[in-house]
């Protein structure tokens, strides 16, 4: 049951930022050498090898300096569409892969889901932020964002129950703030 509470947080993780999750993953899958921290079934275990980490790594970089800006963190967004969703489904898949239970296609298609949902919140409430703040706001909410990712992904592998609990609080914060600046909006237009 933790392996799947595991997969969900890995999954959502990944909606905020894909390669966030990829990368402490990676580097679990890969240190200490000979008897890593996190043991990934096949095919999963290739996020474990060096040159994975150094792709993942250099991909994040990219990631988290073009996410700080406005406007082209929108474009960013629309290229993550894809990305994020594809590694959400990954995380997931390669953590319920430990159970035996669930078919892979419906772990893939459950990460899939889990992460682009998050994902289309984050795509959603961007340009919120960027109205809002008039785009002063992108790189604090950004930031905020990675560092979610890093507490969800860590407790996602260590602490499932709590990851769970701070995800489901997350997603209500996101969702009341997105509704009170829909209303802010329509109060000022009106």
């Amino acid at each position: 049951m933790l392996n799947i509470i595991s997969a969900f947080g890995l999954a959502g993780a990944s909606g905020l930022n894909a390669y966030i999750p990829l990368l402490i993953v990676a580097v679990l899958a890969h240190y200490p050498v000979g008897d890593p921290a996190l043991k990934l079934a096949e095919p999963y275990n290739l996020l474990g090898e060096w040159w994975a980490i150094v792709i993942i790594s250099i991909l994040l970089i990219i990631e988290m300096l073009v996410d700080k800006i406005p406007a082209v963190d929108s474009l960013n967004d629309g290229i993550q569409t894809f990305i994020r969703p594809a590694a959400g489904a990954v995380l997931f898949a390669a953590s319920a892969n430990l159970i035996t239970e669930i078919h892979p296609a419906v772990s893939l298609i459950a990460g899939l889901l889990v992460a682009g949902g998050v994902h289309s919140v984050k795509m959603t409430a961007r340009p919120v932020v960027t109205a809002s703040t008039v785009g002063t706001g992108n790189w604090a909410v950004s930031l905020l964002e990675d560092v979610t990712a890093v507490v969800v992904t860590l407790l996602a592998i260590f602490v499932p129950i709590l990851a769970a609990i701070l995800f489901i609080i997350g997603g209500v914060v996101v969702i009341r703030f997105i509704r009170r600046q829909r209303r802010k909006r329509h109060a000022f237009l009106a």
